[in-house]
């Protein structure tokens, strides 16, 4: 393989990006399902003009990553970033997850970051914590046949389906007056396409049904939670609202109108938050 690659404990290869100098502060992140790395062009860009460190990885089964059959599940993928991290030897790093991404980003902080001394901040974005799926003790979540709908999705006509998602609810492109951006829909769809239907069928139990109360709880370094009020794909009412509760030191940013892809489209309002908190 070209390009660079971790080889994680269980043999699997992790593709990832490592840009800017070697010696400033680390910017880690954590994409959401189905996509990949490059879904943060906007902000490792950004990031990058500011000075800083930025690295990211596809996830296993996702982008360049390798198209195992199985780990497709919270603890395989914090375990994977969490290969990143000791390979590149990041230290006082901010982790930064979106949607499925930001669940990544609690498991990694919680379970491998905080103990390692590795982590500075934590960000999550749209991020899909505690648990999506409706329960008794989650009322206000989802039903499964959301995720039902998802799976069958991606077995029936991955492709279509890969087309219709960003074209609609992701990035608010459905709402009256949106202004859509083919271009970014086409990228949602080269991105989705290059991972495995596999990854992408398991990966969401994985971001419905994991319960990550006891992850949000665990963690203790300052962390800033973002969502748009108008976030079709991931409610803020049964993440972001209660995600705030749970985090000892959490902040909590809503965006009036803005959908679950804000980081794509309205990259010039969050990138300039996510700087601030990064440097506070």
């Amino acid at each position: 393989m070209t390009g660079n690659y971790v080889k994680t404990k269980d043999g699997v290869d992790i593709f990832f990006k490592d840009w800017g100098p070697k010696d400033a502060q680390p910017i880690v992140f954590h994409h959401g399902w189905p996509l990949s790395s490059d879904d943060w062009d906007a902000q490792m860009l950004f990031f990058l003009k500011n000075g800083y460190r930025v690295v990211a990885h596809d996830r296993r089964g996702h982008g360049r990553s390798a198209q195992v059959s199985d780990g497709h599940d919270m603890d395989h993928y914090a375990a994977d970033a969490f290969a990143v991290a000791e390979h590149l030897d990041l230290k006082n790093a901010v982790h930064i997850g979106h949607s499925t991404g930001g669940g990544e980003v609690a498991r990694y902080v919680a379970k491998f970051g905080e103990p390692a001394g590795r982590v500075a901040k934590a960000v999550l974005v749209s991020a899909v914590p505690p648990i999506m799926l409706k329960t008794e003790s989650n009322p206000g979540g989802l039903p499964m046949e959301v995720f039902d709908g998802f799976r069958s999705g991606v077995a029936d006509n991955r492709a279509q389906f890969f087309h219709d998602v960003p074209s609609g609810p992701f990035y608010g492109f459905n709402r009256p007056g949106a202004t859509v951006h083919q271009g970014v829909i086409l990228n949602w769809w080269r991105q989705g396409m290059m991972g495995s239907s596999k990854a992408h069928y398991d990966g969401v139990k994985a971001f419905s049904e994991t319960d990550q109360t006891e992850d949000l709880k665990a963690i203790s370094v300052p962390t800033l939670v973002l969502h748009g009020d108008d976030d079709q794909v991931v409610p803020i009412a049964a993440s972001a609202e209660r995600s705030i509760k749970l985090l000892k030191n959490g902040t909590l940013k809503v965006y009036k109108g803005f959908s679950h892809g804000m980081l794509t489209v309205n990259a010039d309002v969050i990138n300039p938050d996510l700087l601030a908190f990064v440097k506070a």
